[in-house]
């Protein structure tokens, strides 16, 4: 018999209830007209379909409407797991890509969200700025530098922000341990498996192309009790995606299973929908087979004919690709595939020196011992390949000691080998952060930075047209072999003539280093890259990066807590504590508050990299000059970086519009 003291505590304790559902399709059976659907998300045939293709800024969610119990209480240490297994489809089209997320929040309506990139999940990519306890994973089909991403087909786990705490690639591992990357924006419908094991607060993702059976490696396994802090006692699930483009793609959910009491059941995908890109139709008539035939007998004929003239174009070919009438404008600067080939024993691994941005990089050795690097970057058509050339072939021209020199280039198809000087001590940020073998002194940094200003003063005066960098970090400042700094990667860099205003239509960089102003104003200037080396500066001196998820709140923007600290008047105690005793206080606090100057949040009242260089090459005082500080003890307090996007706009959601 029960005791009743037992029956009355039970009837106090709130009611739980297990979640467990199969959707083998979205056909209207098993309640799936139930569903929580938001703005664009509605039941299309047998499918889920998330975005519409009739508004330009679509949004749509899909959750379950029974929320899944995830704490007994709010502030319970412990927190609940569970399975799920869905099929999902995202088409492409001509427009940008997006992507689509698998989401847990406490709210069907996140506060703040916005359409493009978001997911129509998250404000725009600053730190937890979005409110609501949330925890994503998306499956993102784009590269948006703003937002870290390592490539255009990757996975990620996302807590209160767009910006991935950790990324995979999109793929499996097959029964030899060997990756096998899967394209996800080709319309192939794909298996997704998420286990969310709350008890060792880890979340692991798997894929697979459907047919196959469930990998038993992971693509993706993040581990970390943070994601407690994201988790309230009950939670929404459910999917959400959003384009900022009609012609962006199309994202579905096929079917979905889920249960928070075991292993999620198996999804039958036997009679799952296939998309494909809009082509012709395959059927064809007689007469159209009949066309056919006698066209190819008539290629065939000139194939023939036209044998003798292509040997002869043979000479003017590398490896498999021709080189077009354009390409000879950049001739004097061409290397053959072969020869890069060769320098980079076929592009080894083992040569591999870093990826990210616009494509990987390999050390090679030319025939005549001269070591370089190759960075290999796809360009999507030929016309854009031939503008990018052409901005090469301009930049190829820049000769000042401080930049990283690009000694010649390559095409096969449409990707671009770049070849530059082979800069033996690696980037900047590899002799600061990151508990470093060696840890750069600050007579070494100072002379970095004075070699990278004056690298930044040629391209903004010194040269026939001013170059606007737009990707000005510490990871991007190389040290040659007598550890002095070269400014590289001109992968986002732009021309404009002395005078003129830059033409562009996205904000492209990376997070902490933009400036404030790129926020509403897409055209970057020579101030934007003046802010983004006073970052530099401030990381430098203070041994931080931009932006520390593992400081306090006050101390997470390195700019905030400088700046609080100038107007406190201990600007002093933001100095790298490992270089003490390597410098004057006076000359520590000079630069400082130089960095301070260059992240002015107007424009108007930074220095010009003249300036800049007069101040670190001693020319002027040892003080910052007085007219470069008149305001900033009363200027705006928001000195945070700017919010850099891929995209022509962004758009604030509800869940009512």
């Amino acid at each position: 018999m029960i005791p009743l003291f037992v029956f009355l505590l039970s009837l106090l304790s709130p009611p739980t209830f297990a979640v467990d559902f199969l959707f083998n399709s979205f056909n209207g059976s098993i309640n799936s007209t139930n569903l929580i659907l938001i703005n664009d998300a509605l039941l299309e045939s047998s499918v889920l379909r998330l975005t519409n293709d009739s508004n330009q800024f679509s949004y749509g969610r899909a959750f379950y409407p029974t929320k899944l119990s995830m704490r007994a209480t709010e502030n319970s240490s412990t927190i609940s797991s569970f399975s799920t297994s869905f099929v999902f489809s995202i088409l492409p089209k001509t427009g940008p890509p997006f992507g689509l997320a698998f989401v847990l929040s406490n709210t069907t309506s996140p506060p703040g969200a916005l359409a493009g990139s978001n997911f129509g999940l998250f404000t725009r990519p600053t730190a937890n700025a979005t409110v609501a306890p949330l925890l994503a994973v998306e499956f993102d089909t784009g590269r948006y530098p703003a937002f870290n991403d390592p490539d255009d087909n990757h996975i990620g786990i996302d807590l209160n922000s767009a910006m991935s705490t950790k990324t995979e690639s999109a793929g499996y591992y097959n029964l030899t341990g060997g990756f096998v990357p899967v394209r996800m924006r080709t319309g192939q419908n794909i298996r997704a498996w998420i286990d969310f094991d709350g008890t060792g607060f880890e979340i692991n993702v798997t894929i697979a192309p459907i047919g196959m059976s469930r990998p038993s490696k992971p693509t993706l396994t993040f581990k970390d009790p943070v994601i407690a802090n994201y988790v309230s006692a009950e939670m929404y699930v459910g999917f959400s995606a959003s384009v900022a483009d009609r012609t962006s793609e199309a994202q579905r959910i096929l079917a979905w299973s889920l249960s928070d009491t075991g292993v999620a059941r198996e999804v039958n995908t036997t009679n799952l929908p296939l998309f494909e890109p809009e082509s012709s139709s395959n059927s064809m008539s007689t007469g159209e087979i009949a066309g056919i035939t006698l066209g190819c007998g008539a290629f065939a004929i000139i194939c023939a004919s036209g044998f003798y003239l292509f040997w002869r174009k043979s000479k003017l070919r590398d490896e498999e690709d021709e080189i077009e009438d354009w390409e000879l404008e950049y001739w004097p600067h061409r290397f053959s595939y072969e020869e890069l080939s060769q320098a980079t024993d076929g592009f080894s691994n083992d040569n591999l020196l870093g990826s990210g941005g616009f494509g990987k990089v390999y050390k090679g050795t030319l025939t005549n011992n001269t070591e370089v690097a190759v960075k290999c970057v796809n360009h999507d058509s030929k016309q854009g390949l031939r503008e990018f050339m052409a901005e090469i072939s301009s930049m190829g021209r820049l000769q000042h000691k401080n930049l990283v020199q690009m000694r010649g280039w390559c095409r096969k198809g449409n990707q671009l080998m770049l070849v530059y000087d082979y800069m033996p001590n690696g980037s900047l940020n590899k002799w600061i952060f990151d508990k470093p073998t060696k840890l750069l002194g600050w007579e070494q940094r100072r002379r970095v930075l004075a070699d990278i200003a004056e690298g930044l003063n040629y391209l903004h005066h010194g040269w026939d047209q001013v170059v606007i960098h737009r990707d000005v970090k510490s990871s991007n400042i190389l040290l040659d072999s007598d550890m002095r700094g070269r400014l590289g990667d001109f992968g986002l860099a732009k021309l404009h003539r002395h005078g003129e205003v830059p033409k562009t239509t996205c904000v492209v960089g990376t997070l902490g280093y933009l400036a404030p102003e790129l926020a509403t104003v897409a055209s970057p200037t020579w101030a934007s890259d003046v802010y983004s080396f006073g970052v530099v500066i401030l990381e430098v001196a203070c041994g931080r990066r931009p932006v520390d998820m593992a400081a306090t709140e006050e101390e997470k923007v390195l700019i905030d807590w400088v700046r609080d600290l100038y107007l406190s008047r201990k600007v002093g105690e933001a100095a790298d504590p490992r270089m003490r005793g390597e410098y004057e206080a006076e000359e520590m606090d000079m630069m400082l508050k130089l960095g301070l100057v260059c992240c002015h949040p107007d424009p108007q009242r930074r220095p010009t990299m003249k300036d800049v260089v007069e101040v670190l090459m001693g020319e002027q005082e040892a003080a910052t000059p007085a007219e470069l500080l008149l305001d900033l003890a009363s200027g705006d307090n928001t000195l945070g970086g700017g919010l850099g996007r891929d995209e022509s706009e962004e758009v604030p959601l509800t869940s009512e519009n």
